[in-house]
């Protein structure tokens, strides 16, 4: 199968957080065009769980003006090639004060792959030990609240969780044999 080929690369707009850059392309009939990317680091989004509640964090979203609950996430440019393991362990502890035994990682998630290269990896933490959040200063007007999987349903239903992250997470949360009740089986026989 033939792809899309970039031909030149223009980087537009460059701050600490994200680059915005423009390329020419050529596709696969042979003709010319641009394709604008927002790339962005990788981030982790941290599902905190302590076998009945969902550790969830509310704050300010500016683009969207609009205080919004979601599990914490986040991304930390300094520590692009890191493990990301060891970026869920930073946001969980930063944005809610959790530290977690175990981080199951359940899946990986493209943001917007139509107009940004920006990745996500979901995890589990479970085995939670409470601790004072550690916040960035962006992160001052974060509240942190356990709900339980019912409760976090609802929030979905009405909308009061819209974060489209969150709800692809607990998609994946869902997924897992031991959300559903299902045996658990070796996948290897």
């Amino acid at each position: 199968m033939t792809f899309i080929e970039r031909l030149a690369s223009r980087e537009i707009y460059r701050n600490p957080w994200m680059v915005l850059r423009e390329d020419d392309i050529r596709r696969p009939d042979g003709s010319a065009g641009i394709y604008s990317v927002v790339d962005k680091p990788s981030y982790a989004l941290v599902m905190p769980y302590d076998g009945r509640r969902f550790g969830l964090v509310e704050q300010f979203r500016y683009p969207i003006g609009e205080r919004r609950w979601e599990f914490p996430q986040g991304t930390a440019p300094e520590l692009a090639d890191a493990d990301p393991v060891e970026l869920a362990r930073r946001e969980l502890r930063e944005e809610t004060g959790l530290r977690a035994t175990t981080f199951e990682p359940l899946g990986r998630l493209d943001v917007a792959p139509g107009m940004s290269s920006q990745r996500g990896w979901v995890f589990l933490a479970t085995g939670i030990v409470e601790g004072e959040a550690d916040r960035e200063h962006e992160e001052q007007d974060m509240r942190s609240a356990w709900f339980s999987r019912d409760d976090v349903e609802q929030m979905i239903r009405t909308g009061v969780i819209a974060d489209a992250q969150s709800i692809a997470a607990y998609g994946l949360f869902l997924l897992r044999p031991e959300s559903t009740g299902a045996p658990v089986t070796d996948q290897g026989q």
